[in-house]
């Protein structure tokens, strides 16, 4: 019934021209929503097991775990130290791919951490140098 209205009213180029306009409005406002983007960076060296710092300087919080502390009340320094070990043997003086997420309270760019299409989130958890934090795993879709 809808189909027969706009028949009448409209001319079919008229359809056409509003469906598309449509259809890029919808497309334009998913890909301006969508928080994540990939970029190539070179990693300096990684403070612990879930932190790391690029050439550039920029801090980044790896998404979706959580690596043993090297300081503080829940330190477990032997566990750290390895964690902290296994990373900067991966990343350090390494350009790898980086899915930005978000930023956190300590102006850190929450990502995923890609090396040569490898995702070092879950390399970390599978060999037990992290755990999924499952507050946040919901920004992975490896974690949930």
């Amino acid at each position: 019934m809808f189909r027969k209205y706009l028949r009448r009213r409209f001319s079919k180029g008229t359809i056409l021209l509003v469906s598309f306009l449509l259809f890029s409005v919808v497309s334009l406002i998913y890909l301006l929503n969508t928080k994540a983007t990939l970029n190539m960076v070179k990693i300096k060296n990684c403070y612990d097991g879930d932190t790391c710092t690029t050439e550039s300087g920029e801090k980044i919080r790896l998404a979706c775990i959580d690596a043993p502390e090297l300081q503080g009340k829940n330190a477990d320094p032997l566990k750290a130290k390895a964690s902290k070990e296994f990373i900067n043997n991966l990343l350090s003086n390494k350009k790898v791919t980086i899915k930005r997420i978000d930023t956190d309270r300590y102006g850190r760019t929450i990502a995923e951490i890609f090396l040569e299409g490898t995702n070092i989130q879950k390399l970390m958890v599978k060999n037990g140098f992290a755990k999924i934090y499952r507050k946040y795993s919901f920004q992975c879709d490896w974690a949930t």
